[in-house]
Protein backbone atom coordinates (compact mmCIF):
# COMPACT_ATOMS: atom_id res chain seq x y z
CA UNK A 1 0.00 0.00 0.00
CA UNK A 2 2.74 2.69 1.18
CA UNK A 3 4.99 1.36 -2.44
CA UNK A 4 1.94 2.98 -4.34
CA UNK A 5 1.48 6.05 -2.53
CA UNK A 6 5.29 7.53 -2.03
CA UNK A 7 5.39 7.62 -6.27
CA UNK A 8 2.13 9.17 -6.44
CA UNK A 9 3.05 11.97 -3.80
CA UNK A 10 6.51 12.57 -5.36
CA UNK A 11 4.70 12.64 -8.86
CA UNK A 12 2.55 15.94 -6.75
CA UNK A 13 5.47 17.52 -5.65
CA UNK A 14 7.07 17.25 -9.16
CA UNK A 15 4.33 18.37 -10.68
CA UNK A 16 3.65 21.77 -8.44
CA UNK A 17 7.23 22.24 -8.49
CA UNK A 18 7.08 21.93 -12.61
CA UNK A 19 3.85 24.70 -12.75
CA UNK A 20 5.32 26.83 -9.92
CA UNK A 21 8.62 27.05 -11.89
CA UNK A 22 6.51 28.02 -15.27
CA UNK A 23 4.67 30.46 -13.71
CA UNK A 24 7.08 32.12 -12.15
CA UNK A 25 9.59 32.33 -15.50
CA UNK A 26 6.38 33.68 -17.05
CA UNK A 27 5.86 36.33 -14.54
CA UNK A 28 9.57 36.71 -14.66
CA UNK A 29 9.41 37.54 -18.42
CA UNK A 30 6.11 39.94 -17.62
CA UNK A 31 8.01 41.93 -15.35
CA UNK A 32 10.93 42.66 -17.61
CA UNK A 33 8.44 43.63 -20.46
CA UNK A 34 7.14 46.21 -17.96
CA UNK A 35 10.25 47.33 -17.41
CA UNK A 36 11.12 48.07 -21.12
CA UNK A 37 7.15 49.73 -21.23
CA UNK A 38 8.35 51.85 -17.98
CA UNK A 39 11.43 52.52 -19.81
CA UNK A 40 10.26 54.23 -22.83
CA UNK A 41 7.00 56.16 -21.74
CA UNK A 42 9.68 57.45 -19.34
CA UNK A 43 11.71 58.72 -22.38
CA UNK A 44 8.82 60.04 -24.52
CA UNK A 45 7.11 61.49 -22.20
CA UNK A 46 7.06 65.02 -20.58
CA UNK A 47 5.83 65.44 -16.52
CA UNK A 48 2.63 67.27 -16.05
CA UNK A 49 4.78 70.23 -14.23
CA UNK A 50 7.59 70.41 -17.49
CA UNK A 51 4.23 70.37 -20.14
CA UNK A 52 3.03 73.60 -17.95
CA UNK A 53 5.72 75.53 -18.26
CA UNK A 54 6.34 74.98 -22.05
CA UNK A 55 2.58 76.21 -22.50
CA UNK A 56 2.60 78.87 -19.91
CA UNK A 57 5.90 80.36 -22.13
CA UNK A 58 3.72 79.51 -25.71
CA UNK A 59 0.45 81.58 -24.14
CA UNK A 60 3.15 84.45 -23.31
CA UNK A 61 4.53 84.80 -26.60
CA UNK A 62 1.10 84.64 -27.94
CA UNK A 63 -0.19 87.17 -25.70
CA UNK A 64 2.48 89.33 -27.52
CA UNK A 65 1.44 88.96 -30.50
CA UNK A 66 -1.61 89.57 -30.66
CA UNK A 67 -0.82 92.72 -28.31
CA UNK A 68 1.47 93.99 -31.40
CA UNK A 69 -0.86 93.29 -34.08
CA UNK A 70 -3.51 94.70 -31.88
CA UNK A 71 -1.54 98.16 -32.27
CA UNK A 72 -0.63 97.91 -35.85
CA UNK A 73 -4.15 97.44 -36.36
CA UNK A 74 -5.20 100.49 -34.45
CA UNK A 75 -2.54 102.67 -35.48
CA UNK A 76 -4.26 101.98 -39.43
CA UNK A 77 -0.55 100.47 -40.44
CA UNK A 78 -2.15 97.51 -41.72
CA UNK A 79 -2.20 97.25 -45.43
CA UNK A 80 -5.10 95.49 -46.02
CA UNK A 81 -7.34 98.14 -44.67
CA UNK A 82 -9.97 99.58 -46.85
CA UNK A 83 -9.88 103.30 -47.30
CA UNK A 84 -11.45 105.67 -44.91
CA UNK A 85 -15.26 106.89 -46.10
CA UNK A 86 -15.25 110.47 -47.55
CA UNK A 87 -17.77 112.44 -46.78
Amino acid sequence: MIEAVIPSVIAIVTGAGVITNRIYARLLELDKRIDTVELSMAQAYVSKSDFKIVLDRVESHMIRIEDKLDTIVANGKCNNQPPPPSY
